[in-house]
């Protein structure tokens, strides 16, 4: 023992440590001799910030000596992933604590406007052509999906980016994904003069909930047809909570070798992009933007090309989609907000946030719609798309450290003590925050029924929600599909049918004709309107299924199920009238558990009655009519 002692005595002496920092902490300095000097480091540093009750109920030497050392291991970890390291993170957390007990406005001496943005018309002139512009820059696209939750508050036990956007075709949140970022990468190619090699990267933030559970999805389905090497998952580590005020980090109420730990928030990815060098890896390669979209929003690749186009056109540093808000909608606003000092920044602000910041600063009735019936500041959804050059040159200044903010639940308006551990957490959507009032920042605002329709919401919350307000869950995200498609084929010419309502779980919403295509069928408004010529029409009742690029409709009339799945080198002409008992939807009950989780939170399946069915497997040209 005593050989130790003295060897640690030396370890301390050649890292300029006389060891009393450790006096503070008696039964870590009993324990000290156990570790290596970088773990002393570490010690040193935790004592330094005022985190000696960590150590106050150790063990003597020799027991637990194991999972003292995986003390260590946890907080190097937490040193390391997080921008500037633990010193900073407790830093950081004092200043927004004390700002928080304070009730300081962080919006004080801001006035909001509303910034500059594209407001776009689904199908017009200028959307067309910022589509086209769109799809000729996605070969130097990258796409960043945040995917870090389970699927808990829906309902659901498995990974979100796993259930099935609709159960149609069955086809879950992720392959669409793929599947959407492979048509863009196709199509973007063939606008391309001359040979076209360049394959758009993918990367996927998971966390330690999610990440085997991805890697599995992945593995188990070939990548969804995308080369794996196109696909970096980056993993998310969590950060440590904080008991008080004075930020001591709190201990895992099941083990006090273990400092609690909580999610970060999704603002993670930015550093997790800048430290993993995917960034440097992007940018050497060609890759000229960034575009980020969450785990469940099956509308979002609508609206990716003409929102790019938007991007390369006007030359944004920073894009934000959004969609047409109403004054006072629980969704967020972007807004222009300009400090008395001079300086400008262009983000989201909170919808509880923005009615009264307008009131206080010279806007006496608030957030209130305009004469297009909206509130002139958009709704932001957290699609973000970032020119990759200037990111870059951001990052390197900030590590990729974004704004943070804390919540503490308080046990009484003291302010004192806290109902229960908290931590920092940073938002993806303020990145714009640190950025210079040069940055040219911007949105484009799109068509709700277009771009967005989140699932997140479990059937009983669903049902909850005020008539009128959007359910946000399985059954709203996969209805949203249905309509937009049938209002996008309605565009192209075709005559699509009125929906009829119905309830399911609780939620009334309108049941349209249930038309789903791949990706590869349509990536923008102009391919799909040359493929849909005469006279169709879909009937109420119908579902349309499309799994093949050259699949041309001409003067079909549809009156129950038709699915075509054809090869790519296969042209179809599908006309006539195609009639049957198709498939209809039957209600089910969310609360009977003997039914699969992904249909009863939607509480409908589909029943196969009769449908026709046409497999092209030949790189030739065929002809459909019934």
């Amino acid at each position: 023992m005593a050989s130790t002692l003295e060897s640690t005595t030396e370890h301390l002496s050649k890292l300029g440590i006389d060891g009393g920092f450790a006096d503070a902490a008696p039964n870590l300095k009993k324990n000290l001799h156990l570790f290596p000097p970088e773990k002393i480091e570490l010690a040193k540093m935790l004592m330094e910030m005022g985190q000696s009750h960590l150590f106050e109920q150790w063990a003597e030497p020799s027991v637990d000596d194991e999972e003292k050392n995986a003390f260590f291991d946890q907080v190097a970890r937490l040193n390391s992933s997080y921008p500037g390291g633990l010193k900073s993170y407790i830093t950081t957390a004092r200043e927004l604590l004390a700002d928080s007990k304070a009730g300081k406005n962080p919006f004080d001496g801001f006035t909001p406007s509303v910034p500059t943005g594209e407001v776009l018309t689904f199908g017009d002139d200028t959307f067309i052509n910022y589509e086209q512009a769109g799809v000729r820059e996605a070969k130097n696209a990258a796409f960043v999906l945040v995917a870090g939750g389970l699927g808990e508050r829906l309902g659901y036990n498995g990974i979100k980016v796993a259930l099935p956007a609709e159960i149609t075709t069955g086809t879950g949140f992720l392959q669409h994904y793929i599947e959407s970022i492979l048509a863009l990468q196709e199509a973007s190619c063939r606008l391309s003069e001359g040979e076209c090699q360049k394959e758009i990267p993918f990367a996927i933030m998971t966390s330690d909930d999610t990440h085997s559970r991805t890697v599995e999805l992945l593995e188990s389905n070939s990548y969804f047809g995308m080369k794996p090497t196109q696909v970096k998952l980056l993993k998310q580590e969590k950060v440590a909570c904080l008991d008080d005020n004075d930020a001591r980090l709190a201990l895992d109420p099941k083990n006090k070798y273990r400092i609690q730990t909580k999610p970060h928030g999704h603002g993670d990815v930015h550093s997790l992009l800048y430290s993993s060098g995917v960034l440097k890896e992007w940018q050497d390669a060609g890759q000229k933007w960034v575009l980020f979209f969450q785990d469940t929003n099956g509308l979002l690749f609508k609206a990716i090309p003409a929102s790019l186009g938007v991007s390369a056109t006007k030359q944004y540093h920073v894009n934000s989609l959004a969609v047409p808000r109403k004054a006072k909608e629980a969704i967020g606003g972007i807004t222009k907000l300009t400090h008395t000092d001079g300086r400008s920044m262009v983000i989201n602000v909170e919808y509880n946030q923005l009615d009264p910041l307008l009131r206080a600063t010279g806007f006496p009735d608030g957030d209130v719609n305009c004469e297009t019936g909206y509130s002139p500041f958009p709704g932001n959804i957290n699609q973000l798309i970032l020119e990759l050059g200037p990111y870059m040159e951001e990052l390197k200044k900030t590590g990729g450290a974004i704004k943070e903010f804390v919540n503490p639940k308080y046990k009484d308006a003291s302010k004192t003590s806290f109902k229960s551990s908290t931590r920092l957490e940073c938002m993806m959507q303020d990145y714009p925050k640190t950025l210079p009032p040069t940055a040219r920042v911007g949105f484009t605002v799109m068509d709700t029924w277009l771009a967005y329709a989140p699932v997140k919401n479990n059937p009983e919350d669903a049902a909850k929600v005020p008539k009128g307000n959007p359910y946000h869950s399985a059954t709203s995200g996969e209805m949203a599909i249905y309509c937009a498609n049938s209002l996008i084929l309605r565009k192209a010419g075709a005559h699509v049918d009125d929906p009829v309502r119905d309830v399911f779980n609780g939620q009334e919403v309108e049941v349209w004709p249930r038309v789903i295509w791949k990706p590869k069928w349509g990536v923008t408004f102009s391919e799909i309107k040359n493929k849909v010529s005469g006279s169709c029409s879909v009937s109420q009742k119908s579902t349309l299924v499309i799994k093949g690029r050259n699949v041309f409709l001409k003067d079909l009339s549809l009156d129950g199920t038709l699915i075509i799945d054809s090869i790519d080198d296969a042209e179809v002409k599908v006309g006539g009238k195609v009639q049957n008992k198709g498939w209809t939807l039957e209600h089910v009950d969310h609360k009977d558990v003997s039914i699969p989780e992904e249909i009863r939170i939607r509480g409908f399946r589909v029943n196969k009655h009769e449908q026709l069915e046409k497999n092209y497997t030949e790189p030739d040209k065929f002809s459909l009519e019934p």
